[in-house]
């Protein structure tokens, strides 16, 4: 390689060798919350989720998505673009594939959740055909992190 061409982004099943990449990721996208351990969110969706993605350009992490499935519904958490690498499309293509990985399940639906005033994220997924639905978010913590 001459250094010339360009990096080679592909997306993948997560693998242990991600995992600081991908915490590093999640905090510069400020996804992360002190009540949250990432680590214990990676561990948990490895042994319950559907799938764990991770985009890779030059062995950095520079995206994610969290798949999981309950049988009635789909679940995206931790989507992530780093921001040097937002408006390149990475966004919508590691939607395709969490979207496939749900239908290959025979997943009908997909939901997601955006916290209140992250008006770009919100943006983003109506972009991508995602619309915003009038029902409450609730949640209790079993485990404290």
């Amino acid at each position: 390689m001459t250094g010339s061409e360009p990096s080679e982004l592909s997306i993948s099943q997560f693998e242990e060798h991600h995992r600081a990449g991908l915490v590093a990721l999640w905090k510069a996208c400020a996804l992360t919350r002190p009540w949250n351990n990432p680590d214990a969110d990676i561990d948990r969706n490895l042994a319950h989720g559907l799938a764990l993605l991770v985009a890779v350009v030059d062995e950095t992490v520079v995206g994610s998505v969290m798949v999981g499935y309950d049988g009635h519904r789909g679940w995206v958490n931790y989507l992530a673009v780093a921001p040097s690498q937002r408006g390149s499309g990475l966004g919508r293509q590691l939607m395709n594939s969490a979207e496939e990985a749900l239908l290959g399940v025979g997943c009908p639906k997909v939901n997601l959740q955006v916290r209140a005033g992250n008006d770009g994220a919100i943006a983003f997924y109506e972009s991508i055909g995602y619309e915003l639905e009038l029902a409450q978010s609730m949640g209790r913590r079993l485990i404290e992190d």
